[in-house]
């Protein structure tokens, strides 16, 4: 009975961060900040996109999110796949748009995907809720936009008959990759906002946990994403980039 008083304080200011860190009063130290809420914008091809304040970056290209997503990710990636069932990381899993699309593609065809999705900070439903890519892509079914963000973490869940989705909420300089993957969808935020991201370590321990020819696809072209590419041993190549980006980077594993 002595400590009773003393665990209702540590229950009790507990919840009093969690409260005024939604709030965005103060941070986990209890010291006051300016909340900064991402902001929906619409880019060139009329598709939603976010601007994160923190990092003053945009998650998709403003010339055409969708578009974007399309080319980098899909053109360039999912539909460069021999095999009929494809097992997809994505590092950056943020709007949830790569996945979309690709659980689109999944309706046109006869592949099938397991899709691993990581994300350390997950958007707020009012933010998904908002997002216009059904209007836009016609979904397999109504809805299925939601049910992908509403789907649990840290599970297996089957969206449809062909798509399994796992989203993993953690760093990704931290995780541990257990399966073996065929295709690698890297969408971090540019080099220069996470470079800690970008690195010859984090591209090994990808390059270990992917399968032999296999293929990581990036938006991102710049010279030490590529060194660092080669260096964790994959063969590097510069194709053409999605509109307003004169080239992207895809690497494969042999």
């Amino acid at each position: 009975m002595n400590d009773l008083p003393d665990r209702f304080i540590r229950i009790f200011f507990a919840q009093y961060l969690k409260y005024y860190q939604s709030e965005g009063q103060i941070n986990k130290f209890g010291m006051k900040y300016e909340v900064r809420m991402p902001e929906i914008v619409i880019t060139k091809d009329g598709s939603h996109s976010i601007y994160n304040q923190e990092f003053d970056e945009h998650y998709h290209s403003v010339f055409g999110a969708i578009t974007e997503s399309q080319h980098v990710f899909i053109e360039a990636g999912l539909k460069q796949c021999k095999n009929r069932h494809i097992r997809i990381l994505e590092m950056g899993f943020g709007t949830g748009l790569n996945a979309y699309l690709t659980l689109a593609e999944t309706n046109n065809s006869d592949i099938s995907v397991s899709y691993t999705g990581i994300e350390k900070y997950p958007l707020e439903s009012t933010i998904t809720e908002s997002l216009n890519y059904e209007s836009i892509v016609d979904p397999p079914r109504k809805g299925i936009f939601k049910f992908i963000h509403d789907s649990p973490w840290q599970q297996e869940i089957v969206i449809k008959p062909g798509f399994i989705l796992k989203k993993l909420q953690c760093d990704m300089d931290e995780m541990v990759l257990v399966d073996e993957f065929d295709l690698v969808y890297f969408d971090a935020f540019a080099p220069e906002k996470q470079p800690e991201l970008w690195t010859k370590d984090l591209f090994k321990q990808i390059f270990l946990a992917m399968r032999s020819n296999s293929i990581l696809t990036t938006y991102s072209s710049k010279g030490i994403v590529r060194r660092n590419l080669t260096a964790a041993g994959f063969r590097v190549k510069k194709i053409s980039g999605p509109p307003k980006k004169h080239e992207m980077t895809r690497a494969y594993k042999s």
